[in-house]
């Protein structure tokens, strides 16, 4: 039996070469905060488009334009999870983007391993991290914005301690805010 394509539901797209075991991780994670099935897309292998040769990073307003091609329902939020160092022009690098009250977000893993910052990997806090921004991203394509509580989820992050310092939930408020959003979708 094949699930109906128009119930609302997260699809997430590999950009580029992407660890299977991170993409499994968030899809199963995923559904518990949202409360909606999360499926692996079709990959996104060509990022090639958005690279840009002066900063050596991927733009990702770019990548997320491409996303937004894939989306075919309305209640369908897609999130792009890529490996590439992303930014916009406003700032040096960003673990991810997205539209609010959109359909489409993407994160990047680059700048949230600890190899990145010249220490031992760490599967485990590395996982953590890219929910925290999952997380963080579909909120705001569930219409949430930034939050000043520092613990929440929805608190902007500028460095990987400050995402280290969030929790992997919402507030109180947003998660309220995330519920009735949630709702408008069906």
């Amino acid at each position: 039996m094949t699930e109906p394509t128009d119930l609302p539901r997260i699809i997430l797209v590999p950009v580029g070469s992407v660890n299977p075991r991170l993409l499994e991780f968030l899809i199963l994670t995923l559904p518990d905060t949202f409360k909606m099935p999360c499926t692996l897309g079709p990959p996104l292998l060509d990022v090639s488009q958005a690279y840009s040769l002066v900063r050596q990073q991927y733009y990702s307003t770019e990548l997320l334009a491409r996303l937004l091609t894939l989306n075919q329902h309305a209640t369908t939020k897609i999130l792009g999870v890529t490996e590439v160092d992303l930014f916009i022009p406003i700032l040096t690098f960003v673990f991810g983007e997205a539209q609010l009250n959109g359909p489409a977000a993407i994160i990047s893993a680059h700048r949230l391993r600890q190899s990145f910052y010249g220490l031992p990997e760490d599967e485990a806090l590395l996982l953590e991290r890219c929910q925290k921004e999952a997380l963080h991203e579909l909120g705001h394509t569930f219409g949430l914005v930034h939050c000043q509580s520092f613990e929440c989820v929805m608190h902007r992050s500028h460095s990987v301690e400050q995402v280290d310092l969030k929790r992997n939930s919402f507030c109180p408020m947003c998660a309220q805010t995330l519920a009735h959003n949630r709702l408008t979708l069906r």
